[in-house]
Order: C-alpha cells, then structure tokens, then sequence
C-alpha cells in the first residue's frame, strides 16, 4: 500500500521540449508511491522528451488538454525544461488546466522552469516559490514571494529548482499529493 493509492495524477507537457529526467523522475515516485500517472499534451500521440538541448525518448500521450478537467485528477506535475512550459503557457487550455487545479486547492508540483505556467495562470500572488534562478524576477512580478530553495511548499504548492533538486520535490510532491486537497491553499485563479 502506497501513500498515492486510488489518486491519478496529471503530467501536463508539450508535444516537444519537456526536460526527460523533470518528467520521469516524478513520474516513478507517483507509481512507487502507488499512484497513476496520466500524461497529457495538447495532440495524441508522442512527445519528444530532452536532455538539456539533446533529443531523449519519446513518451506516450494519454489525454488531450483539452479534453482534461481538475476534477478528474488527485494532482498535476508541470515538469521543466525551458521549451516546455514555454509553449505551453500559450496553450489556453493549459493555463485553464492550471487555473482550475488551484482554484479547487488540488496540490501542484512545478519544477525549473515551469513556474511560468503559474504565472501566465495568474495563481500566484502572495505564494512562496522556488524556480530556475531566471525566472526569479518573472515570479515576483506575478506577485510571489521567490526563494532560492532546494523544494518550496506553500498551501499545496511544491516548487523546485533544477534536475538535481528531484528527490526533495518528489519526496514533497508525493507528500503533498496523499493529503490531497486542501481548504486553504485554494486560489481564485
């Protein structure tokens, strides 16, 4: 028995650009933790994973964005990857994605530099993060307190670094995710 038993956790990336290591990393600690990973992105299909600016593997897509609500998952991980959150954030229904997760106070878990979800979905005034150290100015422009911190929790908001801060995100977002949710860190987005 895990601590993510029965919860379905949504991994939100673009078709190309996510950092490989920020996607499969979490992606195990949701499944040795018990839980069901669902990747989801903007087309069926494949999505061509990176390593840094090296081409990785390609991973399966399980749900379109725009057929995904918040209410069908237990959580969401915006993994990083510079190209990734970057289109991403002109996805509209990537950003209403985020919206609804943290107006419904569902945990999220943003590594490197996937914050700019958070902030191009408005949620992020009066929150404590943690990001890629570029995006610092970004995140206190949106209204966030920014901290250079291995993993940063906040009312059910799990922020992270870079790749080599995963183990402390995946401990936190795991942790995070079998509370589940939680009245005080819901958001008007």
């Amino acid at each position: 028995m895990g601590d993510l038993d029965g919860k379905t956790i949504l991994f939100m990336v673009a078709s190309e650009g996510t950092e490989q290591v920020e996607l499969t990393e979490p992606w195990d600690a949701v499944k040795q933790a018990g839980g069901t990973p669902v990747l989801a992105s903007e087309h069926l299909g494949q999505i061509q994973a990176f390593h840094h600016l090296d081409r990785g593997d390609t991973f399966e897509v399980d749900q379109m964005l725009g057929a995904a609500q918040a209410e069908q998952y237990d959580g969401l991980v915006l993994p990083g990857g510079v190209a990734n959150p970057d289109f991403l954030r002109t996805i509209p229904n990537a950003v209403r994605l985020v919206g609804e997760f943290m107006a419904l106070g569902k945990p999220v878990a943003a590594i490197c530099h996937a914050p700019w979800l958070l902030v191009e979905a408005g949620v992020l005034t009066g929150r404590r993060v943690t990001s890629y150290p570029s995006l610092a100015t970004d995140l206190r422009n949106a209204g966030a307190e920014w901290v250079d911190e291995e993993v940063v929790v906040d009312h059910g908001l799990v922020t992270s670094r870079r790749p080599g801060d995963l183990p402390a995100f995946n401990a936190a977002l795991v942790a995070e995710f079998a509370k589940g949710r939680q009245e005080d860190q819901a958001t008007s987005a």
